[in-house]
């Protein structure tokens, strides 16, 4: 499988129901150096002052340098790993494909499955908490699940009918809760995700990604460059200008609150007023860029090419 054809599986769920990676013996890699131009990635977290990342095959990598070196830790399992969630520098999550669930207690040091149902045939794409305790694994044809007791149980739950892909969540500062997913769907949840309200959507074609804003909007963005930005909780949207065609999949709002848009084609979106305007800045490699995050005063890009610099004086043309 080349690079392309895995991070749109892994991201945008385009490929056949029928395909699925089975059951595998765990493989134990030694904790070594890699060169991580040559994996997948397909997103990454921060946990305190470490960096760390997940993709294809199960890999997991490490680094405690800002991104100059990294190392592959032990991964209990080989399904693609799609998304990564740490709540502190201790604890964090990740989720993929055969819907496996792993958790480490050691800011990513170490790993164990604590779920796993390979025959759903349903890879997980999102994983998100809110305390300790009580977080949201989401995914292909509606998959949800749910843990009130820190992932050591999770239970299965109908969010919404129909067996749409449920691709991205994200938390506003107020409490709301808001998911996009394929064919136009939104839904938001006022009480912490016991019940879900669709949302009335401005697009037919999927959403990869959803984000709230300081300002108290929100940004919903797919396929063909596509943003939406709401003021209202998602109950009206005004279409928003990218200035490109190419598939947006990541997100990553910066400390200083502008916003930063990813996804195939090496497009990098950034916005400085709030998501109501976007630069187009195209990154020289032209590959898919599945997150994006800080590394130090610099910001690094995580997909086709494992791990690249972002270039900020990238053109638009």
């Amino acid at each position: 499988m080349s690079k392309a054809i895995g991070i749109a599986f892994s991201l945008l769920v385009l490929l056949a129901a029928t395909f699925a990676f089975s059951p595998r013996p765990a493989p134990i890699f030694p904790a070594r150096g890699i060169s991580v131009d040559t994996l997948l990635l397909l997103d990454a977290a921060q946990a305190g002052e470490r960096l760390i990342a997940v993709g294809e095959r199960g890999h997991i990598v490490i680094s405690d340098d800002n991104g100059k070196a990294w190392q592959q830790v032990a991964s209990p399992t080989q399904a693609t790993l799609t998304s990564l969630y740490f709540l502190d520098a201790k604890n964090g999550w990740a989720v993929g494909h055969d819907s496996v669930i792993l958790k480490s207690t050691d800011g990513g040091a170490s790993w164990r499955l604590v779920f796993s149902a390979p025959d759903l045939k349903k890879p997980l794409l999102k994983v998100w908490f809110s305390d300790a305790r009580h977080g949201f694994a989401l995914g292909a044809y509606g998959l949800f699940l749910q843990t009130n007791d820190g992932g050591a149980s999770w239970q299965q739950r109908t969010i919404v009918e129909g067996d749409k892909h449920l691709n991205a969540l994200t938390a506003q500062a107020g409490g709301k809760l808001f998911i996009a997913g394929e064919a136009g769907l939104l839904l938001r949840s006022d009480d912490q995700g016991q019940t879900w309200q669709a949302l009335p959507s401005p697009y037919k074609g999927s959403f990869f990604g959803i984000v709230a804003l300081r300002d108290g909007s929100v940004l919903a963005y797919g396929l063909r460059g596509k943003v939406f930005r709401s003021t209202d909780l998602g109950e009206t949207w005004t279409t928003i200008e990218s200035a490109s065609q190419a598939t947006l999949m990541s997100d990553y709002v910066q400390a200083d609150g502008s916003v930063i848009l990813a996804g195939q084609s090496g497009a990098v979106l950034i916005s400085r007023d709030d998501g109501k305007t976007f630069e187009l800045q195209l990154q020289a490699h032209r590959e898919s860029i599945a997150a994006i995050r800080p590394a130090g005063k610099h910001l690094l890009l995580f997909g086709e090419s494992g791990v690249t610099p972002f270039a900020s004086n990238a053109t638009g043309k």
